[in-house]
């Protein structure tokens, strides 16, 4: 089977979904790599790199769709809502599509994917077992934005992180605050340590406290309780807006006491819930940093504008988006490693595997024979189940 790899046509995506190392494992596994010429190239691979390893490089994209029996993407229409939509002519009936796909975005998006009669796995329903570790693509972009949130933060601020004693006298270390405590939020809590800031962190989940006092943080804990805090899958659940007033109102001093705040609480499928209102901003210190991790879902913060900084009264917002792209050479390589790991098992002795024999599978795939068949996403868009016979 052949495995290809087109550009990403995102703006500004400069990832690539398969990175050279991997094209021996993949040839190992039966699979044979074809790329498009330079789609490699801002991610620090150039073509070179892929025929050494053994790859084929095919002069454009249509070619690519065209040789390829599995697309591998990074941003695949839905989660490219921009100029993903460019591909769907290019897929074809039982053709394999790898990547993500914002499955519980808009309906008529991914109706639109299954209406080409490809077969998608998203990488975003992959679930949270041990043995799909390896495989968890969105568990290794988080870790690239929490950590690039405070390389971000500490850029844009006018404090040092450390503390430092200099002949001019002590410098006191700068107070970082992380809201929401999953993956992107670990790994913030961790780098700002790192960079010797005092770092504290807040979770509607109890089970986080462990997770921040293990790393070196402060938890802090409001006399608030969530109702189901989390789902089956260890993600945050929304809340209603009573318990999002009363949060607001619990951390608003911990958020005027604070010089960086990164937040980074999202709920699969619905907007971000907004806990610093523009009231909490107000009473923040002139120079503090909020870096808002949840801007592409409508932001953590009522001031947050996607993808722009803004200044309100001295306190810098900032909204980025695809974040992990901003570090291409790494981002690349993890989210190979975990498509290639997908890959291996999905496919063996060149055929692929039928959904009822691996959860993993089952779990990820979203779309075949013209239908949305994931039974997650079209209970969340309330469409009506379907019939063993037809899955």
């Amino acid at each position: 089977m052949i495995v290809g790899v087109p550009k990403e046509s995102y703006p500004g995506e400069r990832r690539v979904a398969l990175v050279p190392a991997v094209v021996p494992l993949l040839a190992k596994a039966g699979l044979e790599v074809v790329i498009e010429s330079a789609a490699g190239e801002q991610a620090g691979y150039p073509d070179s790199h892929y025929t050494e390893k053994g790859g084929k490089v095919l002069p454009d994209r249509a070619a690519v769709f065209s040789a390829a029996d599995i697309i591998v993407q990074v941003l695949c229409y839905g989660a490219n809502d921009i100029s993903g939509k460019a591909d769907l002519p290019l897929l074809r009936r039982g053709q394999i599509l790898v990547g993500f796909l914002r499955p519980l975005g808009a309906a008529e998006v991914v109706q639109e994917v299954a209406a080409t009669g490809a077969t998608s796995f998203a990488v975003e329903l992959m679930p949270r077992t041990t043995r799909a570790q390896s495989m968890d693509a969105l568990s290794s972009m988080a870790t690239i934005s929490g950590y690039k949130a405070v390389i971000l933060a500490a850029e844009k601020s006018i404090r040092l992180f450390p503390m430092m004693t200099t002949a001019a006298g002590t410098i006191t270390p700068a107070r970082v605050l992380i809201i929401g405590v999953g993956v992107a939020g670990l790994q913030a809590i961790s780098t700002a340590r790192r960079l010797g800031a005092v770092a504290s962190a807040y979770d509607m989940r109890p089970a986080a406290k462990e997770q921040v006092q293990s790393l070196g943080g402060r938890f802090i804990e409001l006399p608030i309780e969530a109702q189901n805090a989390q789902d089956a899958r260890g993600y945050g659940t929304a809340q209603d807006e009573s318990f999002y007033a009363r949060q607001r109102e619990l951390l608003t001093r911990v958020v005027s006491e604070t010089d960086i705040v990164i937040t980074t609480a999202v709920v699969p499928g619905k907007k971000a819930p907004v806990l610093v209102t523009g009231e909490m901003v107000k009473k923040m210190g002139a120079g503090s940093v909020i870096v808002d991790l949840a801007a592409e879902r409508g932001g953590n913060c009522e001031l947050t504008e996607m993808g722009k900084a803004v200044d309100v009264k001295g306190v810098l917002i900032l909204g980025p988006v695809n974040l992990a792209s901003t570090v291409p050479f790494h981002a690349s390589q993890m989210y190979s490693k975990n498509v290639t790991s997908f890959l291996t098992n999905l496919v063996k002795d060149g055929k692929v595997r039928p959904p009822e024999t691996d959860d993993i599978i089952r779990e990820t795939l979203l779309t075949q024979g013209g239908e949305i068949v994931n039974a997650r996403v079209r209970e969340f868009f309330k469409l009506p189940a379907l019939v063993a016979a037809s899955q």
